[in-house]
């Protein structure tokens, strides 16, 4: 049996609840055991039967918690789905805005807080900048999702935002086309970033704490073409859904009896060489490093800003009619890949096959979630 997330929250997960459990988030406590009770019996499911051989199967109900590794492909599928209405037959850019590492700590102790700023910061830049005349002198839509994990599950809170390669124009009458495969300048973009990133700390109590070099440093804004219309969306589907370790990447156990000396032993594909790399890491600082990716409870991680946000979208379809007149819709592959570590996007989900002869099973009756308590 493949190793997965869910085997190691039931063997060690009770454990360290009870070791930290003066400092352990509610939203902590509940993710752990979303993912433990996942696609068992303490969530109830379906009863199958095979009418060729007999046999009988059981399925269990999902915890659909979005840090799950087994739910997540599913609601990326939906999310795609849904997102065929708002493409435009324009090309896309994909942006990205990085924290700098100074602001990492205060971060982690205030997420909702500075999450937010996170998000306001780079998209009021990105509006700013690209309603300049030089560049696209319009408005422009951008879908943001926010990230705070490196491949190794280091902590490192950045924002992916899919954009479309142009604007609309003041009046809202004409689409501002960027030009020449370019959307903004990084360099100017990343000032005006860290601007509006320090005028939305102000507002905070936290701006004290901040060392000022800071405001002074380069910050890290990152920004590459990824196709046309569908090839671009289905780009991002799996940064929208993608949790911060898939069970795929687990490699190997080494229980014993504790979670400070057992060991866990992941891989993940380094960003500078894209090589493949393993990290082996104590079961406790392994469920510290995934944990401190939980998001807090409520907070909305998929977001949209400019002529994508929801009180203008009614009007897309006849900007998208508009566009379609004048230029086919891209369909040929994007040349960026996702991460081939990470599973691929599933587009369909099979009938329950017999396990035995394959065919299909048939459903028979439901199953009640079993009760049952845990530390």
């Amino acid at each position: 049996m493949d190793l997965e997330l869910a085997e190691i929250f039931r063997r060690y997960g009770a454990a360290y609840r009870q070791k930290y459990a003066a400092g352990l988030l509610p939203s902590h406590r509940q993710t752990m055991r979303d993912i433990e009770r996942c696609r068992t019996d303490a969530l109830g499911g379906q009863v199958y039967s095979c009418p060729t051989c007999g046999e009988v199967g059981y399925s269990y109900h999902s915890c659909r918690n979005r840090h799950c590794p087994k739910c997540q492909h599913e609601q990326a599928q939906e999310w795609l789905a849904l997102q065929q209405e708002l493409l435009l037959p324009v090309p896309y850019f994909l942006l990205t805005f990085t924290l700098p590492a100074e602001l990492r700590t205060l971060t982690s102790r205030n997420q909702k807080v500075l999450y937010g700023i996170l998000f306001r910061a780079s998209a009021e830049a990105t509006q700013q900048l690209a309603s300049d005349p030089r560049f696209i002198g319009g408005q422009v839509g951008l879908v943001g999702v926010l990230h705070t994990w490196t491949r190794n599950l280091a902590y490192h809170p950045h924002v992916h935002y899919l954009v479309p390669g142009g604007g609309w124009s003041a009046d809202q009458q004409s689409w501002q086309a960027a030009r020449n495969n370019f959307f903004l300048p990084v360099k100017a973009l990343s000032r005006l970033f860290r601007a509006r990133f320090q005028q939305h700390l102000r507002q905070t109590p936290f701006f004290s704490q901040i060392p000022t070099d800071v405001w002074h440093d380069d910050w890290v804004v990152h920004c590459k073409p990824v196709g046309n219309g569908k090839t671009a969306l289905k780009y991002l589907a799996p940064y929208v859904y993608r949790v911060a370790l898939s069970n795929r990447r687990l490699i190997k156990l080494v229980d014993t009896g504790n979670m400070e000396t057992s060991c866990i032993t992941f891989q993940y594909r380094a960003s500078d060489t894209g090589q493949l790399k393993l990290c082996t890491l104590s079961v406790e600082k392994f469920i510290q490093r995934f944990l401190q990716h939980v998001l807090p409870k409520g907070f909305v991680k998929v977001r949209y800003f400019g002529f994508l946000g929801a009180g203008v979208r009614p009007r897309l379809l006849s900007l998208r009619q508009q566009l379609e007149q004048n230029q086919p819709i891209e369909t040929a592959p994007s040349p960026l890949v996702a991460d081939s570590t990470e599973a691929p996007l599933v587009v369909s989900r099979p009938k329950m096959p017999c396990p035995k002869c394959h065919q299909p099973m048939v459903y028979q009756r439901t199953l009640s979630p079993v009760a049952c308590r845990s530390p």
